[in-house]
């Protein structure tokens, strides 16, 4: 993978694209979730990188997009705009996992020629009804709620929640390494309350996945996408041996959602 960038007035975002990249192939953009980075897709990028041009990044405010000022989804929305006219890119697959599925949606909102299929895994739809105004109230309380524990707690139980496995709890936990508690904690609020200013209702256009971890225990996210299957339509698969990171928990199993959501 060429690892680039782009100047924002924010800050440097990151981003990595396929060695072989030709323009006859499809394209997969790969989103990745909250506090989290690019490295939570490698077997996907392993599986798909032979018959699909490769796109990963790394989101404002993390990983190696740091430091950036003020992150929201208006901004990332328009940072994916500015990297598909760097590189030429018309259109992909949106990929996203968790915060990258209300990234996806952020950009479907704006610039909705730019998203010719979406894979939702383990996120949660745009669209007030959703939300009771208890999820709301809850879901703006997250960032000093963290800032109650110490740092080391704060990482063990992001990754005990979102992975059942070895290779899960291991990925999750070395994507946070970089963070320290405040930007940490900082992250899950504006992640969170910075999703609740962006949503609203969004009707979806192109073809929608959804996949979820069966053991996925993160807040709501079982009956929120159990809520979109039945309000869109769109098909929803349940990961087994899998919770909120269920691509990196179950990859076997998600890639090959993935690829016969593809070819068909």
């Amino acid at each position: 993978m060429q690892e680039r960038y782009i100047d924002t007035k924010s800050g440097k975002v990151f981003y990595w694209i396929s060695n072989a990249w030709t323009k006859d192939k499809k394209t997969l953009f790969f989103l990745h979730g909250m506090t989290g980075d690019h490295t939570m897709f490698e077997e996907q990028v392993d599986y798909f990188v032979k018959d699909y041009n490769i796109l990963l990044w790394d989101a404002p405010a993390h990983g190696k997009s740091r430091p950036f000022q003020q992150f929201d989804y208006d901004k990332a929305a328009k940072s994916i705009k500015q990297i598909f006219g760097a590189e030429n890119i018309s259109d992909a697959v949106f990929v996203g996992q968790s915060m990258g599925g209300f990234i996806t949606q952020a950009v479907i909102k704006r610039f909705p020629e730019l998203v010719t299929a979406f894979v939702s895994i383990d996120s949660t739809p745009y669209g007030e009804e959703y939300y009771s105004k208890s999820d709301v109230f809850w879901l703006k309380q997250v960032e000093w709620m963290a800032s109650l524990f110490s740092l080391k707690t704060i990482k063990q139980a992001i990754a005990k929640q979102n992975t059942v496995t070895q290779a899960g709890y291991a990925n999750m936990i070395s994507m946070l390494v970089p963070y320290g508690k405040k930007e940490i904690c900082h992250l899950m609020g504006i992640g969170y309350a910075g999703f609740l200013e962006d949503n609203c209702e969004l009707k979806i256009e192109c073809p929608v996945l959804l996949l979820v971890g069966e053991k996925d225990n993160t807040g709501k996210v079982k009956q929120y996408n159990k809520a979109w299957s039945r309000r869109t339509g769109s098909d929803i698969i349940w990961i087994p041996n899998a919770a909120h990171n269920s691509n990196v928990d179950n990859p076997e199993f998600v890639n090959v959602c993935i690829k016969k959501f593809l070819d068909n």
